[in-house]
């Protein structure tokens, strides 16, 4: 069970964030999508439906619509998954208070990805968000 599991992560990783195909979604996501533990994340803490997640996709797109996740390792349990990841774009969108620079933006994490019926229905993630923000301060102010 945890080889399929770790296979339908990855399609969901390059088919929904890596390509953008927010309508493929439902295919991966459970009706019912707890984010467990997510600091910096507007979503933290809150349980989105499926027409959420998507806008939550939407939302978190647009500053770097050709945004990347390259995995570095999966680890895979029990009903869910463990990814060690590098993220990557291009900050071509504006984000409150800070313009879009067209500079090259990345970070590293970790995400634990849990399932229900072979869907996706949560997270407990940490990422370096503090890096990003000095990545993005650094490009508008350089």
């Amino acid at each position: 069970m945890s080889d399929h599991l770790c296979k339908t992560l990855q399609r969901f990783l390059e088919t929904v964030w890596n390509e953008g195909n927010i309508d493929a979604a439902p295919e991966f996501i459970a009706d019912s999508y707890a984010i467990r533990h997510d600091p910096g994340d507007p979503w933290d803490g809150k349980v989105l439906d499926v027409e959420g997640f998507k806008n939550r996709l939407r939302i978190s797109r647009t500053p770097f619509p050709d945004q990347r996740f390259d995995v570095e390792e999966m680890i895979p349990g029990d009903h869910r998954v463990a990814v060690s990841w590098r993220w990557r774009g291009i900050h071509i969108g504006d984000i409150p208070g800070l313009p879009a620079t067209g500079e090259t933006i990345s970070m590293s994490g970790l995400t634990i990805y849990f399932f229900v019926n072979d869907k996706i229905s949560g997270h407990w993630q940490v990422a370096d968000r503090l890096g990003v923000m000095q990545q993005l301060t650094a490009a508008a102010n350089g």
